[in-house]
């Protein structure tokens, strides 16, 4: 007798509409690469490599999430093979930086992130590997293709050294941070999956994506201008980066009406968090699904907004905000922005996915005693490493600078992080903390990471502006 195929069973049909989608997907970028490859006359390249690189991680993640979705089997082995080749141009493309420059990438925040990816990459090979969690790749990879496609809109030209730069504990220092960082994010995704495995409810969730959306668009909003507008950094059409009235004051202009729209779309992305807090005031399962339905509608929005300044951003000019005239801007000013609101996108699109597919995700996870025990691991990796990676820049300052500690902002945000995995160990092996409480510490940890890595960077310039 045949076997009755259960509701939430994915037919073969399915999973080969879908591989070849992203077959179909993945021969047109190349066939694009391979055009652009005809023009400059040159295949081996560091632009080929990480265009190769970025098309397989998104394909990796559409695969990830696929499998996450319908559970077919054939999406992870795609997507494994997909993240390898990823990996493998990654890779390549980092070797052939290092021999065209003379030293290892590791001199500025764009050759940071060429290896922060390769190292996420590498991480979900050996974690699903040697543990078996294969959807941990719908959390890491998004991450990689995110960094990937962010490499596109930084400045990337070759430069020399600066003096500050030209020593072996680069290489050390560097190494150990986007090692540990790289090992931070692999913690934050399996401390995701367990709050999944754990029961924790649909709606806090809901309450944390949206509360993530919430933080992006009103960083954006600081941006905001007289008469509605958007202020973003001003392209040099010189060197195509950044243009500076004078040191560390990049000058600004205008997209009119562009901060009405993020207004509105700020508004409509804490419409579920406040019905969240309101239904759990009041208690009331009803207002949870018009929450859901609101989130919905938000992420439409998101859609809209991001396309608006992607079209309002390419190739226009503006009249400056603090200064005279009008001068060309470019995504490449601007690029923590879009990556804030394809974040944003992403994280919610995962929430979408848990939604539609809890049982079915549960179904596929590690045991959550598993999952907690994974995350431990993963940050008794990146604690030490962290730890070596500020005891190698402490060195490293007090030969270039003569003093082991500044309280530069990158350093300072760095030992708040080492902090904060810090206390997660104590917990865990003082106070046996355990579950949710422990993987709250590994998010809150990633979130600090992030912030530590981008956010310094650009926010707080100091000593290590260059990085």
């Amino acid at each position: 007798m045949a076997r009755a195929k259960t509701i939430d069973e994915p037919s073969p049909a399915d999973g080969r509409l879908l591989l070849g989608a992203v077959g179909f997907g993945i021969i047109f970028m190349l066939i694009l690469g391979l055009l652009g490859t005809v023009k400059t006359g040159s295949l081996y390249n560091e632009v080929n490599l990480l265009f190769c690189a970025l098309t397989f991680y998104a394909a990796a993640t559409v695969l990830y999430v696929g499998f996450g979705v319908t559970g077919t089997q054939r999406f992870i082995r795609a997507a494994w093979i997909a993240t390898w080749i990823g990996f493998i141009s990654n890779t390549l493309a980092a070797a052939h930086r290092w021999y065209i420059a003379g030293h290892a990438p590791f001199s500025s925040i764009y050759e940071m992130l060429l290896a922060f990816v390769w190292a996420i990459a590498g991480l979900t090979i050996f974690i699903q590997w040697r543990w078996g969690v294969k959807v941990i790749g719908t959390i890491t990879m998004p991450l990689a293709t995110l960094g990937v496609l962010l490499m596109q809109l930084l400045p990337s030209e070759i430069r020399p050294l600066v003096p500050a730069l030209q020593s072996t504990w680069l290489h050390i220092h560097v190494t150990l941070a986007m090692l540990s960082y790289a090992a931070c994010a692999v913690s934050f995704g399996l401390a995701m999956m367990f709050l999944i495995q754990d029961n924790m409810s649909t709606e806090i969730f809901l309450a944390n994506v949206s509360g993530l959306t919430v933080v992006i668009y009103g960083g954006i909003l600081t941006r905001f201008a007289a008469g509605g507008g958007l202020k973003v950094v001003a392209q040099n059409p010189e060197t195509g980066g950044e243009l500076f009235i004078a040191r560390g004051m990049p000058m600004m202009v205008v997209i009119p009406e562009l901060g009405y729209l993020f207004a509105v779309v700020l508004a409509i992305v804490l419409a579920p968090l406040v019905l969240y807090a309101y239904a759990r005031w009041k208690n009331d399962d009803n207002v949870f699904a018009t929450a859901n339905r609101a989130f919905f509608v938000s992420m439409l929005f998101q859609v809209v907004a991001t396309l608006s300044f992607v079209l309002r951003m390419r190739g226009a000019q503006y009249a400056a905000a603090n200064g005279e005239g009008v001068f060309p801007t470019s995504l490449s000013t601007s690029p923590f922005i879009l990556a804030g609101m394809v974040s944003g996108l992403i994280a919610g699109m995962l929430y979408l996915m848990l939604t539609w597919r809890r049982e079915g995700l549960q179904q596929m996870l590690p045991p959550s005693e598993s999952l907690d025990n994974l995350t431990y691991k993963t940050i008794g990796v990146a604690f030490p490493l962290l730890t070596a990676m500020i005891a190698a820049g402490a060195y490293w300052a007090n030969r270039t600078w003569g003093s082991y500690w500044s309280w530069d902002p990158k350093e300072t945000a760095a030992l708040v992080t080492w902090l904060v995995y810090a206390g997660y160990l104590h917990m865990r092996i003082a106070r046996g903390w355990r579950g949710r409480r422990a993987a709250y510490f590994a998010v809150l940890g990633f979130a600090v990471v992030m912030f530590t890595f981008f956010g310094v960077t650009y926010l707080l310039p100091g000593l290590h502006a260059y990085a």
